[in-house]
Formats: structure tokens, C-alpha cells, sequence
């Protein structure tokens, strides 16, 4: 019996459902890393030719050049309307947003919340990064107590500011949810679980189970003025505390989906 040497095995290639190009992401963000990951369920689950993404405004807005399926551009924090629509125009595909903070938690909450209320058959990828990337750093509805932004230079202040809007708590409280969890990407192992929940999340809208979101807390060197390995260390030790990970909402007939 031959045994092929570690060297001619492939062990690593770029997805199908992501196009050969280059990305404008800072270093150190792991938008890429979100990218990749629901590229390879896409890949995994044969469903690139009949998906269709949602991209609104903020760091996001490029994901179209970066996803090879089917893309739209929607009006910043509209994305789940756009989506609601292509959804029930088009039932048979499988459609999903990718959203950050600033989007789907400020100008976008109405959206988001009444998709969910709806129980729309829809898949969210919401990247929590606790800034505004894109517009220069400002403060978010998901920036910490404290957290120094350019809008906010001595710290979010609770008492001007409010605290940080929890979106996954929120959304699990809707009717229309079958499944809602956070997980990060600062760690491989966090990866890997971050990987089976959004499988899980296209796997809910592909047996109709209602609204879907995976909630991904994101590093952003640039913004938070740190190193890309500091700013993974700043997830567990900062944001991890603020956004717990776990499973806010899972339907029983969820539940039994085995990934």
C-alpha cells in the first residue's frame, strides 16, 4: 500500500464561493476570517449557485467582490428588508445579510427587529466589532463602557451615552427566531465553533425554520489603536465579558440538526 508523503496531500485551498482577489480589509481584521468561513459552508452545503448575499454600508459593503454567488447592495442598516424581499420573491434560494454594529444595532435596528418579529427565513451574520470600521472610528451601540473611540475621546460615558445594546439577547426574545447564538473569532478553537454555528444557520433557512443570526465578535486593530494580536487578546479579555458567547435561542426542531 502507498502512503501519499504530508507534501503532496492539499490541505488548504482558497474556497469556490470566494473570488481571487485581494480584500481592502485592514490587517489584523478577521472579516476575512468571517469570509472565509461562510465560504466553505457554502461550499460544504452546495448552495453557492442558488445564494444570494445582502450587503449594506460600513466595513461590509465590498463583500460582494470578495463572495463569488449572487450579490445586492442595500441602503446602509436596510439589509434585512432587501433580504425579506429577495426571500419571498425568490423562495428556493437561500439568502443572507452580512452586517456590522454600526448597521444592523443603529440605523438598521427597525429592520432587523421586525424581520425577526416576522420570523423571516433569513440567515444574519452580524459582526460585532464595537466601532464604527469604515467611517473612522466612531462610537457604536455595541461600543464598552469606557471604550475610548473618536467620537467618545475619554470613554463611552453610560450616563450621556447608554450602555452597549446586546443584540443577540434581544433578537432570542422574538417569536419569529429559531436560532440565535454569538461566538467569536479570536481563537482557532473559536473559529471552528464559530464555523458550525453559521452552518447551522444557513442549515435553519434551508429547512425553513424562521429567522437566523450568528452574532461574530470581530477584532479592529486599526480603530482600537492596537496590535492584531492585541486586539485578539482585547475580545477575551474586554468584549467576551460584555457579549458572553453562547446559544440565546434554539428551537428543539433546531436543536436536532446535526452538523
Amino acid at each position: 500500500m502507498v502512503v501519499e508523503s504530508i507534501k503532496d496531500q492539499l490541505v488548504y485551498q482558497r474556497p469556490d464561493s470566494l473570488t481571487p482577489i485581494h480584500t481592502h480589509y485592514c490587517p489584523g481584521c478577521t472579516h476575512g476570517v468571517a469570509h472565509r468561513i461562510i465560504a466553505e459552508v457554502m461550499d460544504e452545503m452546495g448552495i453557492r449557485t442558488r445564494t444570494i448575499g445582502v450587503a449594506p454600508v460600513g466595513c461590509s459593503v465590498f463583500a460582494y467582490n470578495y463572495f463569488n454567488c449572487d450579490f445586492v447592495e442595500a441602503a446602509h442598516g436596510r439589509a434585512p428588508a432587501m433580504a425579506t424581499g429577495i426571500k419571498r420573491v425568490l423562495p428556493d434560494r437561500i439568502v443572507f445579510t452580512y452586517q456590522g454594529d454600526g448597521d444592523l444595532a443603529s440605523i438598521g435596528m427597525a429592520e432587523i427587529m421586525h424581520a425577526a418579529a416576522r420570523g423571516e427565513n433569513l440567515t444574519v451574520i452580524f459582526i460585532n466589532n464595537a466601532i464604527y470600521g469604515m467611517t473612522g472610528g466612531q462610537m457604536a451601540p455595541t461600543t464598552l463602557p469606557g471604550m475610548k473611540t473618536t467620537s467618545s475621546p475619554l470613554g463611552r460615558d453610560v450616563e450621556l451615552a447608554g450602555f452597549p445594546i446586546r443584540m443577540a439577547e434581544i433578537l432570542s426574545n422574538m417569536d419569529g427566531s429559531g436560532y440565535v447564538v454569538r461566538r467569536s473569532l479570536h481563537t482557532p478553537a473559536n473559529i471552528r465553533k464559530a464555523k458550525k454555528a453559521v452552518r447551522t444557520a444557513f442549515e435553519v433557512q434551508e429547512r425553513g425554520l424562521g429567522f437566523a443570526m450568528v452574532e461574530l465578535l470581530s477584532s479592529c486593530p486599526t480603530n482600537w489603536k492596537l496590535t492584531p494580536q492585541e486586539a485578539l487578546d482585547f475580545i477575551q479579555e474586554n468584549m467576551v465579558p460584555v457579549f458572553p458567547l453562547g446559544d440565546f435561542k434554539v428551537r428543539p426542531e433546531v436543536a436536532e440538526i446535526k452538523v
